[in-house]
Parts: C-alpha cells; sequence; structure tokens
C-alpha cells in the first residue's frame, strides 16, 4: 500500500482528498493543526488506512524534524499533496506586515520545505508524486487577495522548475488549480458576489471538492506517469 502525504487534511479540500486516496487504495497520513469531527469519523471508519499527524506550518523550523518523523513512522511514501495554505485577505496596503509573513511561510516556505525533506526518500526510491494544490486566483487576479495569489503562483512557478530536477528519478510534479469551492474557506462569499462567481461558469455552479480530489488522486495515480511540470484546473469552466 503506497502511503501518501496529504497537508491541511482536517477539512474541505484536503480531507476530500484524503477520503477519495483512502478510496483508491494509498495509506494516508493526514496532517492538520488539529484533528477535526470530520477527520476524526474517517480515521475512525478506516483505521488502518488513515493516520492523523498534528502539525502547524507556520513553524516552519520544525519541519524537517516533522518530515524525518513521518518518513520513519510510515515509511518512505510514495506522495505528497501540499493543500495547507491560509487564506487572509485584505487590500495590500493596510495588510498588517505579521499577516503579509504568515501568508509567506504557511503558503509558500512551509510547502518548499516539506517538499525538501520527503522528496530525499522519493529519490531514494526513484519514483514518487508530488502535487502543490494552487488556485485560479495566482492566474485571474482577484481584488484583496494580492499577497495569497501571490503565494499560489509561487506555487506554480515552484512546480515547473522541480519537475526538471527531479524528473529523471521518475518523480513527477505537477499542480492543481480549483476554482471558487464551496468550502470553509470560501464561506464568506454569499449573496450577489457568490451568484456572480456561478454566472462565470459555463456550467453555472462551483466545482465541488471532489471534482478536485479526483484530479489529485489522477496525478498520483501511475496513469499519470508522463505528466509533470503540468497545471490542472478545475473551475468548472470559469476561466474558461
Amino acid at each position: 500500500m503506497k502511503t501518501v502525504v496529504i497537508t491541511g487534511a482536517t477539512r474541505g479540500l484536503g480531507l476530500a482528498i484524503a477520503r477519495q486516496a483512502i478510496a483508491e487504495g494509498y495509506k494516508v497520513v493526514a496532517v492538520g493543526r488539529s484533528l477535526s469531527p470530520e477527520l476524526g469519523a474517517t480515521c475512525e471508519q478506516h483505521p488502518e488506512a488513515i493516520h492523523f499527524e498534528p502539525y502547524d506550518f507556520n513553524e516552519v523550523e520544525g519541519i524537517h524534524n516533522f518530515a524525518n518523523h513521518v518518513a520513519k513512522t510510515y515509511g518512505r511514501p510514495w506522495g505528497l499533496v501540499n493543500n495547507a495554505a491560509i487564506g487572509t485577505d485584505g487590500v495590500l496596503a493596510t495588510l498588517h506586515e505579521r499577516d503579509i509573513g504568515q501568508l509567506l511561510r504557511v503558503n509558500v516556505e512551509a510547502p518548499i520545505l516539506l517538499t525538501k525533506y520527503l522528496l530525499r526518500p522519493m529519490l531514494m526510491n526513484r519514483a514518487g508524486r508530488i502535487v502543490n494544490i494552487s488556485s485560479i486566483i495566482a492566474s485571474t487576479g482577484f481584488n484583496g487577495l494580492s499577497v495569497y495569489g501571490a503565494t499560489k503562483a509561487a506555487l506554480a512557478g515552484f512546480t515547473r522548475s522541480l519537475s526538471r530536477e527531479v524528473g529523471k528519478a521518475g518523480i513527477t510534479v505537477n499542480t492543481v488549480a480549483p476554482g471558487y469551492m464551496e468550502t470553509d474557506m470560501t464561506s464568506a462569499l454569499q449573496g450577489e458576489k457568490l451568484e456572480s462567481i456561478k454566472r462565470r461558469s459555463p456550467l453555472g455552479h462551483l466545482a465541488r471538492a471532489e471534482d478536485v480530489a479526483h484530479a489529485v488522486t489522477y496525478l498520483l495515480s501511475e496513469k499519470a506517469a508522463r505528466v509533470t511540470g503540468s497545471t490542472i484546473t478545475v473551475d468548472a469552466g470559469s476561466t474558461a
């Protein structure tokens, strides 16, 4: 059973990815700040297939030890899904420097460091899958999300160059860019703002977390062995 590490897996998209990965036969290491009731229920239902590991990715100095712990406890990982992120919004002119620093740490520095240290056992296996979760905001922009958009664009650039570094070792690196989904991060979008986003989609609705999860598990699979350095957009066609 191949092991996949999924960050930000306690709710929303990360939990949907974890559940889909279990359904497709992976052993999942679900990482998050604290165990949510939803993830706890999933762990109870599949005690052999999913394991929770607590970590706060704002604490970047401990990522090396955390990655070593994961590899020693669960074996060399086949896959890593960098999904954990924060979505602090606010216009740049008034966004506090503390918030800017946290966005950069959690959304960019943490996934790069975690990839650095979990990549090493993948290189020893000469096989692996890395999937970075970006956002359509990286390419479309959105008012009040300039720093968030910058962090997600950084992940897409990270994907492209890293794929060239590790391809000859049989490791693929790809990005999935979701559109707006009905998750905790977009719960503040209500009323006319939400309806305008739905109208922008040719399908007339938002993508679901499950739709994005299927794209992620495809990239984790053997079927995607020749897909690397790419971005798959799952947004119900809103950027078409």
